[in-house]
């Protein structure tokens, strides 16, 4: 399967991995005004199958997501190394793509990441508005879900869920997603190897009320170069509720991973 994607500049390759229901623009939304200020950086933005523009095919489990997301890697990078990103499902996925090239990804940055794959057996805080500004929900047109989610009500965070998350959501497959996640646990858990020494990063929002905090804790022995960093006044859309922080732990990251010698700045 080849999955649609955008590319983005040249120089080391960065995969990016969006989460469930939402396509690319997830990531292009808030990593390309981050790299616009790093140079020397290919970076990958596909669909996942069954979302954006990628079709699911018959493919009905994380597995076989898995399996489509290694064939673009071998398609789009082949053996050249690379950094990886993954936000919430994404990013349950880019740890168990990293525990399968770990000598392959230079540096692993995990996004509202999910740790505890099933939402019933997840620590999760209760969902809390922290900030709004005035006319922000008056200017919301019926049907639009962005309060469901919101912890930071502006008009910024507002027109970044138009812009990045939203259109994802109208164009998923949902008869395909609701297939796949009867069987969403991958085979291979991402943590069944050895530790993964890559620069890290895991950033959390404390006010995340869809995959939490807390059990990305868990995860830490498992990456000792991990940046661990969680968010006030940040729920699971944290990249747009926070973007100067969020901008700034990436940034930092960047400059931790190795490039082979490159320059980059």
């Amino acid at each position: 399967m080849t999955l649609h994607h955008v590319s983005v500049g040249d120089g080391v390759p960065v995969l990016a991995l969006h989460g469930w229901t939402p396509d690319h623009r997830l990531m292009t939304g808030c990593l390309e005004p981050i790299f616009t200020q790093h140079t020397g950086y290919r970076r990958l933005y596909p669909d996942l199958p069954g979302m954006g523009q990628s079709p699911a095919g018959d493919i009905d489990s994380s597995d076989g997501i898995m399996a489509a997301v290694r064939a673009f890697v071998d398609e789009q990078i082949g053996d050249e190394p690379f950094l990886l990103i993954g936000e919430s499902y994404g990013g349950y996925l880019a740890r168990g793509l990293v525990a399968e090239r770990p000598r392959q990804v230079l540096g692993l940055g995990l996004i509202c990441p999910v740790g505890t794959l099933w939402h019933k057996d997840r620590v999760l805080p209760e969902h809390a508005v922290l900030r709004t500004e005035p006319g922000v929900l008056e200017s919301l047109t019926e049907g639009e879900d962005f309060t469901d989610l919101a912890v930071v009500q502006s008009a910024a965070a507002l027109a970044a869920y138009r812009s990045d998350v939203a259109p994802g959501l109208a164009i998923a497959d949902t008869a395909a997603l609701e297939r796949i996640q009867k069987n969403w646990a991958l085979t291979t858990a991402p943590e069944s190897g050895p530790p993964y020494d890559g620069p890290s990063l895991i950033v959390c929002g404390r006010q995340d009320a869809v995959t939490g905090y807390e059990d990305l804790w868990g995860l830490l022995p498992h990456y000792p170069r991990a940046t661990y960093a969680v968010l006030d006044v940040a729920g699971h859309n944290l990249q747009i509720e926070q973007p100067a922080l969020f901008g700034a732990l990436v940034s930092e990251w960047l400059q931790r991973v190795p490039t082979g010698g490159r320059q980059l700045v």
